[in-house]
């Protein structure tokens, strides 16, 4: 199984949100382009990044983007998210050096522009639900397509990142039976994230059948186990 390491982006920093909320908000880290450099050596092999402000349309980091993704892309594969509307912005970080994007709500309203999206780039569908609805618009809006519904809308689809935005940034543990559930209505991979804690919650993870990664932030950056710790534990 695949660990992404987070890196959320905003304003050139490396910030985490609590279930999404921009008021929520902790500042972590003063150089995204070092703290890539710490995961990719510690072991990681893929960096999961979003853009917060082109997420939030008052901005965007894709020049950082790039510069991971130049500077570490011998190392590790970047998948990045946030913001990632049109097919141009899809070109702009294929350019990049990216090697996977994210769509979260333009997919959700627009399901084809996955199929063209994935002519120019591997794509990841962001599925964020509450109790099992998909939210969009930065998870402040319900869309009434369930999780069950939506993993079988996008058969272009590289994978999907399945976040439960109740346990996002809560050091809760992840929704484990809610994963195991969905892994049994697609082939598509799918990517945990949300909730992890521990090393304990990621060997739960870790037995979950098809699960292809989980993406874990907070934990990280608290401390409360390590990159190398974390892949020792997945490659178990």
């Amino acid at each position: 199984m695949n660990l992404y390491p987070a890196i959320d982006l905003r304003g050139g920093r490396v910030v985490r949100l609590e279930q999404g909320d921009f008021s929520r908000e902790r500042d972590y880290a003063a150089d995204p382009i070092e703290t890539a450099r710490r995961f990719a050596a510690e072991g990681a092999t893929w960096l999961h990044i979003v853009d917060l402000d082109a997420a939030k349309g008052d901005g965007t980091s894709r020049a950082v983007v790039r510069r991971i993704a130049e500077q570490l892309g011998s190392a590790v594969r970047v998948q990045t998210g946030g913001g990632v509307r049109t097919l141009d912005d899809a070109q702009q970080l294929a350019d990049a050096g990216v090697a996977r994007v994210v769509m979260g709500s333009a997919a959700v309203r627009d399901p084809l522009i996955v199929d063209a999206v994935a002519k120019i780039i591997d794509v990841a569908v962001g599925l964020d639900h509450r109790n099992g609805e998909i939210a969009t618009d930065g998870w402040l809006r319900g869309s009434t397509l369930t999780l069950a519904a939506a993993v079988t809308q996008f058969p272009s689809a590289s994978a999907f990142i399945i976040t439960d935005i109740s346990r996002d940034g809560m050091l809760a543990g992840p929704d484990v039976d809610g994963l195991r559930n969905i892994t049994g209505m697609t082939s598509t991979p799918i990517i945990a994230s949300g909730g992890v804690a521990d090393l304990h919650d990621l060997r739960e993870l870790r037995d979950v059948n098809c699960l292809e990664g989980v993406i874990v932030g907070k934990a990280l950056y608290e401390g409360r186990f390590t990159v190398a710790e974390a892949v020792r534990v997945l490659d178990a």
